[in-house]
């Protein structure tokens, strides 16, 4: 009796269980339950229209074209005449082996990519005999054309997903494209639209014989959003032709939004480079070149000595710590002497001996003596250096400095700005304002992004407070409404201490080191600068021709353009960084360059330094020789 007892209670149990998994699987997972693993179902995708990407005013910078891609399904692949397959594909039988090989490694029950885009004859052609060929098919896809061959650097690329995360993805499959770089990376969710699918039943002769649980699983595709940069294209042109020949970046910012005018890199190239069957090619030249980095965004991601133009950031501080006041005089005689060493000596090239300087001249003139003496109040005061330089790094981060901006790009650099805590390590707490005497001068440790001190400038401009620098204005036909880009961030300066400031910066075109860059009736402040370049050779510091740099804004009240610009190698900040930051103003705010500044622009486009970035190359190469004879 108990044994029969057992027997019904085990057979209503099972009886059970089945019928809850039967539940499971039918009722509740239903909903969520993807055919993609069955081996009765094909998927075919529906790829949208990738987003269009316009400039500010409108302008077409990237559009779409189709691409046609051979795919495979593995396991759906019969006995083919492989001689003749590989001849329609134009590969050898080899390069047919391990194509099909690497797409049995990735799933052999899901489609993959086994040649990328055809050209558009050999589509047509191949076609025709594709049926004979179960397991491979045609899939259209959708790659960018670039109207414009601009900005690289900003508008990025697209490029397959890699196998692990075609693996591991919900959405992605293997040989499907998403952004690499720039805004195509950073927006790619937004850009890329929703794939539609369509499941197909098949029999167990491999025919179609229909919609899989008619169409139930099937989804449309959804195009992708287009977007409106902050980007002036030809503004953007304008600066790329000033820069051939030349290392270095420009940023551009409008300092009432943070919307970025303008970002240039030198060198750069034609985005269209990496669309297409041609991208394997050059991207190995673009991304290999470790010489004159052409993917690589000096405007992002090059930390520079900020050279002369941090000395308005050490005025403002100096103010707003009560050290000095825009009255305030020291005087120069050919430099600053420091430390109890009478080698210890910072020459100075501002043309005033010994007569007191106040801070317009100063600012002005570039006088190394009086920004000298005004960092070593702001570091010394109370007679506590470590307290009194993080009192300065705290003002300086508070303009952006030191850190991630959080602008809208994927690349980025934090620079560096020193606290008191990294000098206590550095010295064993054995240090005074004297002993860091270049950050005075925006050498030493300092290092700088030209969009970080872009933004700066922007600050300056506002008189104590900035947007966050952002490249993207419009999604579709909505502003953006992140606040990290539409709310003020103030800096630690009191507004009333960048009036001096501008003053002086303004005072630096009329009669200091700017003023052979004047534009007619446009008021533009800014500073110059040279910063010292150096490079290690074989252990071995050497020093190399110096940066020109240049920050300024314009015009003086309601301005409309703040900019950095970074010349590498170009010697003073007077000769290269000044007549492109005056003409660059000139053509954003007037629409043209004037006659009378012909002969500026037509000097700077035809300015070439390869001759000495060639000569950079070769002086370490033969000095590694010598010293190894």
């Amino acid at each position: 009796m108990q044994k029969s007892f057992l027997l019904y209670f085990l057979i209503t149990f099972i009886g059970l269980v089945f019928i809850g998994r039967l539940f499971q699987l039918q009722i509740i997972r239903s909903e969520s339950y993807d055919p993609i693993h069955n081996a009765a179902v094909k998927i075919i995708y529906d790829y949208p229209e990738r987003g269009y990407i316009y400039d500010r005013n409108g302008k077409l910078l990237v559009a779409n074209q189709l691409s046609y891609d051979v795919m495979v399904q593995p396991n759906q692949v019969k006995a083919l005449d492989t001689l003749e397959f590989c001849k329609l594909l134009k590969i050898d039988k080899e390069d047919f082996l391990k194509r099909f090989q690497k797409a049995e490694d990735y799933a052999p029950y899901l489609a993959s990519v086994f040649l990328k885009q055809l050209a558009k004859e050999d589509f047509a052609f191949l076609q025709e005999k594709l049926h004979k060929y179960t397991g491979f098919f045609i899939q259209k896809r959708i790659i960018r054309d670039y109207p414009i061959k601009a900005a690289a650097n900003v508008l990025g690329y697209i490029g397959e997903v890699n196998e692990e995360k075609a693996r591991n993805s919900t959405y992605y499959q293997q040989g499907e494209l998403e952004g690499k770089d720039g805004v195509e990376r950073q927006y790619e969710e937004i850009l890329r639209g929703s794939k539609g699918k369509k499941y197909l039943h098949r029999n167990r002769f491999n025919k179609v014989t229909g919609s899989y649980k008619d169409g139930m699983y099937d989804t449309l595709p959804e195009n992708g959003k287009d977007l409106r940069l902050t980007l002036d294209i030809e503004l953007q042109l304008y600066a790329q032709q000033l820069m051939k020949g030349k290392r270095g970046g420009i940023v551009a910012i409008e300092p009432s939004t943070g919307e970025i005018l303008a970002l240039v890199t030198a060198p750069s190239y034609d985005p269209n480079m990496l669309v297409g069957r041609k991208r394997s090619k050059n991207s190995v030249l673009l991304f290999n070149d470790s010489i004159s980095k052409p993917s690589y965004d000096r405007g992002l991601l090059a930390a520079y000595a900020p050279g002369s133009p941090f000395k308005m950031m050490n005025a403002l501080i100096g103010l707003q710590e009560n050290v000095i006041n825009q009255h305030t005089a020291f005087r120069c005689y050919g430099g600053f002497r420091y430390g109890n060493r009478a080698g210890e000596f910072m020459g100075c090239h501002c043309g005033i001996y010994g007569s007191p300087i106040q801070l317009k001249t100063a600012i002005a003139k570039s006088c190394n003596s009086y920004f000298s003496n005004t960092y070593k109040r702001i570091v010394e005061k109370d007679n506590n250096p470590t307290q009194g330089l993080n009192t300065w790094h705290d003002h300086v981060a508070s303009f952006g400095l030191g850190d991630f901006l959080g602008y809208d790009l994927p690349a980025g650099q934090r620079g560096l700005i020193p606290d008191g805590n990294y000098y206590d390590n550095r010295y064993k707490y054995s240090w005074n304002g004297s002993t860091i005497i270049s950050n005075a001068i925006g050498q030493g440790e300092i290092l700088t992004t030209p969009i970080q001190l872009a933004n700066f400038t922007a600050a300056i401009a506002n008189r104590g407070y900035f947007y966050t620098p952002h490249i993207v204005k419009k999604i579709d036909t909505a502003f953006i409404d992140n606040p990290n880009y539409t709310v003020a961030k103030k800096t630690t300066i009191d507004k009333k201490h960048f009036t001096p400031v501008i003053e002086a910066m303004h005072e630096v075109f009329k009669t200091g080191t700017g003023q052979w860059a004047q534009v007619k009736d446009i008021e533009i402040c800014g500073k110059t600068g040279t910063a010292e370049n150096f490079i290690i050779v074989d252990g071995v510091k050497e020093q190399l021709k110096d940066h020109s740099i240049l920050v300024a804004f314009a015009p003086k009240d309601n301005p409309k353009i703040a900019l950095a610009v970074f010349v590498e190698n170009g010697g003073y900040g007077s000769t290269i960084a000044a007549p492109i930051t005056s003409l660059m103003i000139e053509k954003y705010i007037n629409g043209k360059i004037s006659e009378r500044n012909k002969y500026r622009e037509l000097n700077m486009l035809n300015m070439s330094l390869q001759e000495i970035y060639d000569k950079q190359i070769q002086k370490p190469l033969e000095e590694i020789a010598s010293r190894t004879k």
